[in-house]
């Protein structure tokens, strides 16, 4: 099995933008379940798995 990808690694300032911006909706007030359902989402429509 191969390693995956190191993104903190790869690109430390953008790794930090994104862990930035994951704390803020965390903090936003909406309710963790739909945010999971957001995330979900964004997941089907760029093609990954979440």
């Amino acid at each position: 099995m191969q390693p995956r990808f190191n993104f903190g690694k790869a690109s430390p300032d953008s790794y930090k933008a994104v862990a930035a911006l994951d704390e803020h909706v965390q903090k936003c007030g909406l309710e963790a379940r739909y945010i999971h359902l957001i995330k979900l989402r964004a997941s089907q429509i760029n093609g990954c798995a979440y």
